[in-house]
């Protein structure tokens, strides 16, 4: 098998054009090409009058044809790798101990998969409910304004990323094709076979949803265990060697291998281990608010007389300015076609986040519009960031009135240092619902002056972003931990053996599709060291 990268087709291009083009690259004759298909498939929108499409093909050639093409030095023609997902041991029969996981978001619930996959019988601890149950109380907040601590966007089955885009890509570096089995367990759970060519899947949450039912099944007939409602207390260790954990039952579960596969925002475990002497120090993050736009205006800024072709469904964007106070301004997490929803875990706090189903047909696009900030920004320690967060979600929930909602100012009141007291063409999509009001002290100075001189410059990218009607909704906090659980390379803590932090909590990825990968490989490093293979 060949790979050809970098094959360019007009958008609307008839179905035959694209064997054409094969045979046109490799200079054979139309029979020698017996077999193709498609393995990704991305646009250039950068000239919106000829938008192209660019494919990667996977082909099979006669042996005449692979001997001439085997001749001859053509651009952007490769042999095809081998992706194939291999374990890397099997668990040895009768063996007693079962790795514990904390936390079934993407990355623990791959952990587990994987090591289930290879007979170790893992034992998954979830705080939250199981995903239906969750949802059920995600709209509580989202329609009555009651929050469960321990039931949100944040804790329970799927972690944050099932009430998200359901992006399922990312910049990071995969030489093992880990990503292919992410994508290969997702489609074998209920997810569209398009997401293993787009050049952007994404899955959305009702969908999402159901597949990680069918996921847990799988996890559970191999022998795992889930346990929801089940909060880890604490680690229970022998001279830095982790021996199990205590629940907040009182019950104790032995382990000498505990993945930590908790999102970014459970605190309370952070503030634990950072007390049992676990090494955490503090990292970088972002911080600022969500921005809306009417998704017609972004398809259009993006795709011109092309917007509404069902091949680019609806349009993204990625946006940086970098503001002369120093500070880098960015847009994050963007989610087309979708709304902007209510993710705080804490009472007394307001937190935005963004979400869109599969369809990415709601009126309004949303994004991130975030400030980088660090360490020296919030001087305190491993766990200052955490109160960073804390304090301006608590003036969020101020500013909105004290009832979880959200202040939100239209854009041009921003621009214009006024409150803004009425909506213009765009209407807020947040539930449950908004407070309008004036934002300018819903942030640190800094941030609110590098986000005003940022609006306008990012006009200059994508046309209509400055758009007065456009809506901020504040506060956007979580964009990533605000702490790093240091590892080595064996993926182990640098100074309590048996605990492998992972995962989004730990710093290690960013967003579904990273998270799953890094829990395959520290499903792989706990099977290598209960094996002794390591």
């Amino acid at each position: 098998m060949l790979r050809l990268t970098e094959i360019k087709l007009p958008l609307g291009h008839p179905e035959e054009a694209l064997r054409a083009a094969i045979v046109q690259r490799l200079g054979i004759d139309a029979e020698d090409l017996l077999e193709f298909t498609v393995y990704k498939r991305s646009y250039d929108a950068r000239q919106r009058r000829a938008i192209l499409l660019i494919y990667t093909v996977d082909v099979k050639l006669s042996d005449a044809a692979a001997a001439s093409v085997a001749r001859r030095d053509i651009a952007h023609v490769g042999p095809t790798p081998d992706m194939r997902y291999r374990f890397v041991t099997q668990a040895p029969s009768g063996l007693r101990e079962r790795p514990l996981i904390i936390g079934f978001g993407p990355c623990g619930l791959f952990a587990a998969l994987i090591l289930a996959q290879m007979g170790f019988r893992p034992i998954v601890l979830e705080r939250g409910k199981a995903v239906r149950e969750r949802t059920r109380d995600t709209w509580g907040l989202w329609r009555g304004k009651v929050l469960n601590p321990e039931s949100n966007v944040q804790f329970g089955e799927g972690g944050a990323g099932t009430f998200s885009d359901g992006k399922l890509y990312s910049q990071i570096k995969d030489p093992h094709h880990y990503g292919r089995k992410v994508l290969q367990e997702f489609v074998a759970a209920g997810a569209p076979e398009e997401i293993l060519y787009v050049s952007k899947p994404h899955i959305g949450t009702f969908r999402l949803v159901s597949m990680i039912e069918k996921m847990r099944g799988d996890i559970e007939a191999l022998g795992g265990e889930i346990r929801f409602e089940a909060r880890v207390e604490r680690l229970l260790m022998d001279d830095r060697q982790v021996r199990g954990v205590r629940l907040a039952s009182g019950e104790e579960l032995h382990s000498n291998h505990v993945v930590l596969a908790v999102g970014h925002s459970a605190r309370d475990t952070f503030q634990t281990l950072y007390a049992q002497g676990v090494h955490i120090e503090a990292k970088p993050f972002s911080i600022g608010f969500r921005i809306e736009h009417p998704q017609s205006l972004v398809d259009e800024a993006r795709f011109g007389d092309f917007a509404g072709d069902p091949i680019l469904g609806a349009a993204d964007y990625k946006l940086v300015h970098h503001a002369r106070n120093g500070r880098s301004v960015y847009s994050f997490c963007m989610c087309p076609g979708g709304t902007v929803v209510a993710a705080t875990s804490e009472v007394g706090q307001v937190v935005t986040n963004g979400m869109s189903q599969y369809s990415r047909n709601e009126r309004n696009a949303n994004a991130g519009l975030v400030v980088g900030i660090s360490p020296e920004d919030y001087p305190g320690g491993s766990l200052a960031g955490i109160d960073f967060q804390r304090h301006w979600e608590r003036r969020a929930f101020e500013l909105g009135g004290g009832d979880y909602l959200a202040p939100a100012q239209r854009v041009g009141d921003f621009l214009a240092g006024r409150a803004s007291t009425e909506f213009g063409s765009v209407l807020p999509s947040y539930q449950p619902g908004v407070h309008l009001c004036d934002l300018s002290t819903a942030l640190p100075d800094y941030a609110i002056a590098a986000i005003r001189e940022a609006i306008p410059a990012l006009d200059r990218q994508l046309k209509g972003f400055a758009l007065p009607d456009a809506i901020l909704t504040a506060v956007e906090t979580r964009t990533s931990s605000p702490i790093r659980i240091n590892r080595g390379p064996d993926y182990q803590s640098i100074n309590t053996r048996g605990l492998y932090p992972a995962g989004e909590g730990a710093s290690y990825a960013g967003g579904i599709y990273s998270a799953a990968i890094d829990g395959i490989e520290v499903a792989q490093a706990v099977a290598l060291a209960m094996t002794g293979a390591d």
